[in-house]
């Protein structure tokens, strides 16, 4: 998956998949915070169930735990429901509590969202389905541009809901809840190919993302700096998505 050889464990809890490399012996640290992290997710909105069905902004209330606050600040950014970020935002804070553990890079991918905090450089592939681009696409990011989060949404691939069509739109953002709504905010705003270049302006101008890519059958477009886009040349790709057990999509 990038130029130097890392090591990646596959962990799953509640139908979320999950694949970590870290340079130090805390997967178990980072594994532990996932499980934490739905529990207090869950017992929220036990609570305030419409901060789990809201396709619209839902404010966080004053005993929201500290996934709920970020997850409802990404939401009010882009204009979505809080669940939009709440892959994202496990990702990162999973990774937070390796690197307070004294990881010095650590990668978390949930089913389509990315954090990384890297020494050296990250080819990220892209899987856009069955697309004419399905396998061709990868970014390749510095390793001074971390931390830095890739998150990719698709109205055909994976159990999440979507209002759109879109094959494929990834967003590149420091904070992974922003990125992880705005990438489900952009597959929303497209329904055919002419929508593309609305919808990455619409992203684009949302404080704090630095690059978007959209994939709409054989067209593609892109804003930003999302890293540098290279050919994925890895042939494995496709059995590296993280998969829903009860679906087909990552």
């Amino acid at each position: 998956m990038d130029r130097r050889e890392r090591t990646f464990r596959s962990f799953a809890h509640k139908g979320a998949n999950f694949r970590i490399s870290i340079d130090c012996d805390h997967a178990d640290v980072v594994e532990a915070e996932i499980v934490r992290l739905r529990e207090v997710l869950e017992d929220y909105i036990a609570r305030h169930g419409e901060f789990g069905s809201s396709l619209e902004p839902v404010a966080a209330r004053p005993d929201a735990p500290e996934i709920a606050r970020r997850m409802a600040a990404a939401a009010e950014a882009v204009g979505v429901g809080p669940m939009a970020a709440v892959a994202g935002t496990v990702a990162q804070m999973a990774a937070e509590t390796a690197l307070a553990a004294g990881a010095q890079e650590i990668i978390v991918e949930n089913g389509g969202d990315l954090y990384a905090v890297c020494t050296s450089p990250l080819v990220v592939g892209l899987y856009a389905g069955d697309t004419p681009l399905a396998d061709r696409l990868a970014v390749m990011i510095d390793p001074e541009r971390t931390p830095l989060a890739i998150c990719s949404s698709s109205s055909r691939m994976g159990h999440s809901m979507s209002l759109g069509d879109c094959d494929l739109a990834t967003v590149a953002a420091a904070d992974a809840p922003l990125a992880d709504a705005a990438a489900t905010q952009a597959a929303n705003l497209v329904r055919s190919a002419d929508d593309i270049d609305a919808a990455l302006q619409t992203i684009a101008a949302i404080q704090g993302i630095q690059g978007v890519l959209l994939v709409k059958g054989d067209r593609i477009g892109l804003t930003g700096q999302l890293g540098e886009l290279v050919r994925n040349r890895d042939a494995q790709l496709a059995l590296k998505v993280t998969r829903d057990p009860q679906g087909d999509g990552p």
